[in-house]
């Protein structure tokens, strides 16, 4: 059985029971002034596979101002990220603040592949607004971190920012079922221990130590496998979802500063 597994994966039933545990969309479709940014358009993402799929964008203050696409985590909707962007919008940076397919009102339903071209799809519509890929700062979140990586991995952006990342699914899912063979049972992997190396772009990493969601252990494999330029900040006080609390935007601020990324009035 194993052995069969190996070759074709799980069945059908194991995927969908295991994506119900990966992936806890909301469908509300909440609006930018909802949220407290009302900086925000709502606008349109057309994917490779035809999903039109909801954003929000806010243009660079200046021109030649790079832009930045969040990718948010496995929960929630794209109102929930409202303020986690808004010193970026207050830096004068371009956002563009995506949501997944069976998120926000999205149609579509969440897998890996399909994540990979909902973030292809936000980069190809900064494309249309003057912002090509060495101008665009990939932003992940939590899950979201594994798209930001295969994304940079396809093509260079200016820079690649990991908020809570792991290293692959797979290594989540054998640190909390240890006496498991759980490798042959995962579906969606989004293995970027595997990809981080062929990065080139500057990478900054954000964890906290006492994360119980995604073990800092997981984040320190992934840089320790990047390239340089990198960079890696490790609170000791902060867990998985309270880094902002911990000064997470000025770590990222000052990181695209030093990259010459970041407007100087921030």
């Amino acid at each position: 059985m194993l052995g069969w597994l190996w070759r074709h994966g799980p069945p059908g039933p194991v995927t969908a029971f295991q994506r119900s545990l990966t992936y806890f969309p909301d469908t509300t479709r909440p609006t930018p002034a909802d949220s407290e940014v009302p900086e925000f358009a709502p606008v349109t993402l057309e994917t490779g596979d035809g999903l039109s799929l909801l954003a929000w964008y806010a243009p660079p203050r200046a021109a030649g101002t790079p832009s930045l696409i969040y990718f948010h985590g496995n929960a929630g909707h794209i109102g929930m990220r409202g303020f986690k962007v808004r010193a970026y919008l207050n830096a004068g940076l371009g956002v563009l603040l995506t949501t997944w397919r069976g998120y926000s009102g999205n149609p579509g339903t969440p897998t890996e592949d399909g994540l990979y071209a909902d973030g292809r799809a936000a980069r190809a519509f900064l494309r249309t607004r003057g912002c090509g890929d060495a101008q665009q700062i990939l932003y992940g979140e939590s899950l979201g971190t594994g798209v930001a990586v295969h994304l940079a991995r396809e093509s260079s952006p200016a820079a690649l920012v990991l908020e809570a990342p792991y290293s692959s699914v797979v290594d989540i899912a054998s640190g909390r079922f240890p006496l498991l063979p759980v490798s042959p049972l995962i579906a969606d992997r989004f293995d970027s221990a595997a990809k981080i190396g062929k990065v080139a772009a500057p990478l900054l990493i954000v964890h906290g130590e006492r994360d119980r969601t995604i073990p800092v252990r997981l984040a320190r494999k992934l840089y320790r496998r990047a390239r340089e330029p990198k960079e890696g900040v490790f609170i000791p006080e902060a867990d998985h979802a309270d880094l902002p609390d911990f000064g997470l935007p000025t770590y990222v601020l000052e990181f695209l500063a030093r990259h010459g990324l970041a407007p100087k009035e921030w």
